[in-house]
């Protein structure tokens, strides 16, 4: 008689604007987490972007993270099991080790961070994609709770927090919307969750938002 071996596991990829709530969400899931700010750059990157008309590097830019080391532990994760991430201290701009992140046999986990739409159309293509959802809850909000946590965690300087959320409070709205065109779907906490625990007994979503690249 055969044993047969595990089905591979997918993933639901969860994004949303720096504070929107998306290590609360997945916490609250019970699901394995996998933390994609860990696939950030180190600061001495020639390829980082700054933002415009400034000498800050834009941490809130594609151009900062490693997209392709992401999805290379995303697919290995559902194909076996466990992979190798970095270790990543956004206060230093610098990985300080590695780690190994193991889900085991469990059919779905999350991969949350701000740029996982990004890799949304790569892991539909790879077969490994479950959902993705973009968490939003309004600007004011995102700002209170995205400064407090910085401050409270000693991310960066005070002065670069301020900038890089009243910045971030201004763009909100189209970072959602390119989230969304990616193919991302929109909703709060408490659909996010709804939709996850579907998903985490084999039900299909009742949508899914085509990915599609941004004009």
């Amino acid at each position: 008689m055969s044993i047969l071996s595990p089905s591979p596991a997918r993933v639901v990829l969860l994004c949303g604007p720096s504070g929107s709530g998306k290590s609360l969400v997945s916490a609250r899931s019970g699901l394995p987490v996998l933390r994609l700010d860990d696939f950030y750059k180190e600061g001495d990157d020639p390829t980082l972007p700054l933002v415009a008309g400034s000498s800050d590097i834009d941490w809130d830019h594609p151009g900062s993270w490693d997209a392709d080391i992401a999805v290379t532990a995303i697919v290995e994760l559902c194909r076996t099991g466990r992979t190798d991430v970095p270790v990543y201290d956004i206060s230093l701009s610098a990985r300080t080790g590695t780690e190994a992140v193991d889900v085991g046999r469990t059919p779905l986990f999350i991969a949350e961070g701000i740029f996982a739409a990004e890799v949304i159309t790569r892991c539909q293509e790879l077969g490994v994609l479950a959902d993705a959802l973009c968490l939003s809850r309004g600007p004011v909000r995102t700002f209170r709770r995205r400064f407090l946590r910085d401050l409270r965690e000693g991310r960066k300087s005070v002065p670069f927090l301020l900038r890089r959320g009243w910045r971030l409070m201004r763009l909100e709205r189209s970072i959602v919307a390119r989230q969304t065109t990616l193919g991302a779907y929109a909703c709060d906490k408490d659909e996010a969750l709804g939709r996850l625990a579907a998903a985490a007994v084999g039900r299909r979503p009742a949508r899914i938002s085509p990915a599609s690249s941004p004009s």
